[in-house]
């Protein structure tokens, strides 16, 4: 009897084990099944998140636009080109008072600090404002320290977007240092500044993202009538510096009899129709001020739109006249 009784409790033990090791077989299948599923998800989802948005049109009702990169930018802002020292912190501070919530600064500006300073001072919650920031060419050999060195200066937590300044030697190697620092999510955006036509065809097919915004010098004199269509078309948001002219050439523009006629129509200045003039074109403005009543000024551009014929005679104004170099 012994013998068959231990016979049998080695069966059992053995059909146990047997039991036990089907048993995890079959867990291990399900949960590889499981564990590729959610991958798989997760893989369509990052995906979905770097697939180009083309639709570069503006909400009015928000005044924003939605990036190809998914994130939202004011349609309006302040530029501050020449702000340095208190002149730039008080313009910032009288800018975000006033509604604004986009700011533009850039290396070369020598103004970042000022700009930082006065958003952690304003009170307005940082995740509200977004703060464009440029590297320049002579920072091209060393990007990373040239980011580093702007995220310290802005002391803001991360850059909204930074921008590539100009064309210049290694622009693509510097790009692709920004592309690192967006993985990092220390920038959100990247983008490039006067660039054109015949660049951007050079330039994107060297570089994995497409940029989400290209800044050039834009005004009435100057449109740019092809290249501005031709970046739209490439789901990349296009922005006007210098939107007056600007270095002497403000004045001109804003006293053009065709333009100073048009904003009487709709009673307003001359400065709000060539804002508002951009803004139906798709050109996201930033306007440069240090006096705060032009500040505010230039923040009340939605309750007037221009007819289409307004429109056409806006464009009629174009000279190909650029005021800057590059």
């Amino acid at each position: 009897m012994k013998v068959g009784e231990n016979m049998d409790k080695k069966i059992l033990i053995i059909i146990t084990i047997f039991l036990i090791i089907i048993l995890i077989i079959v867990g291990y299948v399900i949960f590889s099944k499981n564990l590729k599923q959610e991958f798989g998800e997760e893989q369509e989802m990052a995906m979905q998140n770097n697939t180009v948005n083309n639709d570069t049109s503006f909400d009015f009702e928000t005044k924003t636009v939605t990036l190809n990169s998914g994130y939202e930018m004011p349609l309006n802002g302040i530029g501050t080109y020449s702000l340095t020292g208190d002149e730039c912190y008080n313009s910032i501070i009288s800018a975000l008072n006033s509604g604004v919530r986009l700011i533009d600064t850039a290396y070369m500006y020598h103004n970042e600090e000022e700009i930082g300073r006065a958003i952690r001072d304003s009170g307005v919650p940082r995740e509200e404002i977004f703060v464009i920031t440029k590297i320049y060419p002579s920072q091209f050999d060393d990007p990373e320290s040239a980011i580093e060195l702007a995220l310290e200066k802005l002391d803001i937590g991360y850059i909204d977007m930074m921008l590539l300044h100009h064309p210049g030697d290694g622009d693509v190697e510097a790009y692709k240092a920004m592309e690192k620092y967006v993985e990092q999510r220390q920038i959100r955006s990247i983008g490039l500044s006067n660039w054109y036509i015949e660049e951007l065809e050079e330039f994107l097919p060297q570089v994995e993202t497409v940029p989400a915004l290209v800044q050039n010098e834009i005004h009435p004199y100057y449109q740019e009538l092809e290249v501005v269509p031709y970046i739209q078309s490439k789901g990349i948001v296009m922005q006007g510096w210098y939107p007056f002219g600007g270095r002497g050439h403000t004045s001109e523009l804003l006293n053009d009899e065709t333009i100073v006629e048009i904003a009487n129509n709709h009673n307003v200045t001359a400065a709000q129709v060539i804002l508002r003039w951009n803004l139906q074109r798709g050109v996201v403005v930033i306007p440069g001020s240090s006096n705060p009543d032009h500040i505010k000024e230039n923040t009340e551009i939605y309750h007037f739109e221009l007819t289409d014929e307004e429109m056409q005679t806006m464009e009629s104004l174009n000279r190909n006249e650029k005021h800057d170099w590059y």
